[in-house]
């Protein structure tokens, strides 16, 4: 008897994490869209969206800066998946280059106003830090086109790198506000963004 309850016990525990898994995904998804439509988006209507009570929402997390600390590092951890399948390590750099704002500019447009969501809630330093992962990509990029000749070596490293971050959620949030044509932007991106690399003759 004692061990069938437990047995009961034990499965009356996975149901409940697996519950709690599968609300804290769900959360965490429809947060991401909210925020991708709406930067001063409600908990209230994050949790309708989610299809979770509030008390559910609160429970997973204590804050709404919690929860765009999830939704930011969820939406980087794709955005590096996406910047290593663009191989920026392969082939000539402003080639490599090119092809990486090809590729990562579908992905940040549809994060849309997350980007706003986070610098009004949190630090600017504490965003830049989430980006770091996919920003070292475009560094040794960067490095790497120098040493190649092909990259401007007047200016600091850092420099361009926080240069070709901020205009590309400059980008997004001007598409998101809808000041800019989303389907223009990676071509204009590009052109931009090499125009600042490219040395000056």
């Amino acid at each position: 008897m004692a061990q069938g309850a437990d047995v009961r016990g034990r499965r009356a525990g996975e149901r409940r994490r697996a519950d709690a898994e599968r609300n804290l995904a769900a959360i965490v998804s429809a947060a991401t869209e909210c925020f991708a439509r709406d930067p001063d988006i409600s908990m209230s209507d994050i949790a309708k969206a989610a299809d979770v009570a509030r008390v559910t929402l609160y429970g997973h997390f204590a804050s709404r800066e919690d929860l765009l600390r999830a939704v930011l590092a969820a939406s980087i951890a794709e955005g590096t998946n996406v910047v290593e399948e663009a191989a920026p390590a392969q082939g000539p750099p402003a080639e490599a280059f090119a092809r990486l704002i090809r590729t990562c500019w579908p992905l940040l447009n549809r994060f849309g106003s997350l980007h706003t969501a986070a610098q009004h809630a949190l630090t600017a330093e504490e965003v830049r830090r989430y980006h770091d992962e996919p920003m070292a990509h475009v560094e040794r990029l960067i490095v790497r086109g120098r040493e190649a000749g092909v990259f401007r070596a007047d200016l600091p490293v850092d420099w361009l790198v926080t240069t070709v971050y901020s205009l590309l959620h400059a980008a997004a949030d001007e598409a998101a506000a809808g000041r800019m044509i989303a389907e223009s932007v990676g071509e204009i991106l590009e052109k931009t963004l090499l125009g600042v690399l490219m040395p000056v003759r």
